[in-house]
């Protein structure tokens, strides 16, 4: 019998990868840290724990990241059906209960006869096949043991937002809608500012004191995940377009839009805590609880978990990585996830799955056939094998994004565009499913796809 493929980390791209390939009938050692050991912004001892949002962001087919969605339904992706069991409301987007979501995930794993789960830090490369899964958090011990086969390491700092207990929040100035009405319509908790709140609040977290990262570190941000003080520091109308805009709200008391929103998003399904949306931050924890505790409705707010900051490594893929996610100069060992520079909880499971398919046809003697690159997993393929990129671009983790996909022929409004997008993935994909080495299922979207032939 083959000897077992060795994956480490229990993330969600290293869970997915796992998952697959055992699915597939390989023998799988999944090597995790937890309980042992964990991250700084690790809490649970389950796998495929989330860490910076409970949000799996939009979830219509006609974004790139709802597109990713429906595509990795349809090929029997083990996160996003534990995502759908576990949902919570939370308008179009895929949101779930963390606790739920991390414990259906591993007692997936757990039960499957062809994985062999071994907790505790591993410290150097192993033997034979291997897939590094271990994500943006990865120890300090475990990239000093790839330095040699990775050279040097790129890395810039994401931040994770804070999470307020319910009953401390003052519900007769927090009022529950969405915006525009979508979704369930009041699945997101409010806390409307005044201009003069709005002003007091972006000064106090321009003054306040941040967490500083070390003398030989130089802070690289990633764009869609910013500190909300590095995003009030550009400009003091910044937050009010940005996360506390308040457009398609109404503001039940006075019948009137706020100046500005804080929004709060359901953090488990029984509603005990809520996470500050888009409220990332560096701010040092007594700060945050002063300046935070200015908000209208969280003068008494009990945190359940305060804002932190992280340094996230990633390699530069397109140079370091064979089509398949394997090294270059060692071909044993491979990546999946965020250390390849995809950002995100979907596009790292996608990732995941994607080395899985590709490890198998090399296993198998057949030949990897990814995705095309009109879908939304062709197109975080192309941006990791740097097909996506023009020459001389300088590599940096990102979203799924329609950008990544072949250019549209034609003029169309963006909203046409996007259906244009999605209609192509469609076709596209419906024509790769065949070679695919499982089945996979017709196309499965939480809101219709409005797509034209």
């Amino acid at each position: 019998m083959a000897e077992p493929i060795t994956v480490i980390g229990a993330g969600l791209a290293g869970s997915e990868c796992a998952h697959q390939l055992a699915r597939l009938g390989h023998r799988v050692v999944l090597r995790e840290q937890k309980p042992e050991k964990r991250s700084p912004a690790h809490q649970s001892p389950n796998f495929a724990e989330l860490v910076c949002s409970n949000s799996m962001r939009s979830d219509n087919p006609e974004s790139a990241i709802g597109l990713l969605h429906a595509e990795l339904r349809r090929v029997g992706s083990l996160i996003l059906s534990a995502a759908d069991r576990q949902r919570v409301p939370a308008g179009d987007a895929l949101a779930v209960d963390r606790e739920l979501f991390s414990a259906d995930v591993h007692a997936q794993l757990s039960s499957h006869p062809n994985i062999t789960i071994v907790p505790g830090e591993v410290l150097t490369v192993p033997e034979g096949t291997v897939v590094f899964a271990t994500g943006p958090l990865t120890s300090q011990a475990l990239t000093d043991a790839l330095a040699p086969h990775v050279g040097e390491k790129l890395y810039f700092y994401d931040a994770i937002a804070p999470i307020v207990a319910t009953e401390s929040i003052d519900m007769s100035i927090a009022f529950r809608q969405s915006r525009y009405g979508k979704g369930g319509g009041d699945d997101y908790l409010n806390l409307p500012l005044t201009k003069d709140e709005y002003t007091h609040f972006v000064e106090e977290l321009n003054a306040g004191a941040k967490v500083t990262p070390h003398a030989f570190e130089e802070p690289k941000y990633f764009e869609g995940c910013l500190p909300i003080e590095v995003m009030a520091s550009r400009g003091e109308d910044t937050l009010a377009y940005g996360p506390m805009k308040p457009v398609g709200l109404r503001d039940p008391r006075t019948g009137l839009q706020p100046h500005a929103v804080v929004q709060l998003r359901m953090e488990d399904r029984a509603g005990t805590a809520w996470n500050l949306v888009g409220f990332q931050t560096r701010l040092t924890w007594p700060e945050q609880k002063r300046i935070f505790g200015l908000i209208p409705g969280l003068s008494n707010a009990d945190w359940v978990r305060m804002g932190q900051i992280h340094r996230n490594t990633f390699l530069d893929s397109p140079r370091l990585l064979n089509p398949d996610f394997s090294l270059k100069n060692e071909p044993r060992i491979l990546f999946a996830g965020q250390i390849t520079g995809v950002e995100g909880y979907v596009e790292s499971t996608a990732c995941g799955y994607l080395t899985a398919m590709a490890l198998h046809a090399r296993l198998t003697g057949t030949v990897f056939s990814p995705p095309p690159a009109g879908t939304a997993l062709g197109a975080l393929y192309r941006h990791v094998t740097g097909e996506a990129h023009p020459e001389g671009y300088r590599y940096q983790p990102t979203n799924v994004v329609f950008a990544l996909f072949p250019p549209i022929e034609g003029r169309f409004k963006k909203a046409e565009k996007r259906v244009q997008y999605a209609a192509r993935a469609v076709r596209e994909f419906d024509v790769w499913a065949p070679s695919a080495p499982h089945p996979v299922s017709p196309m499965q979207t939480a809101a219709p796809l409005k797509v034209v032939a």
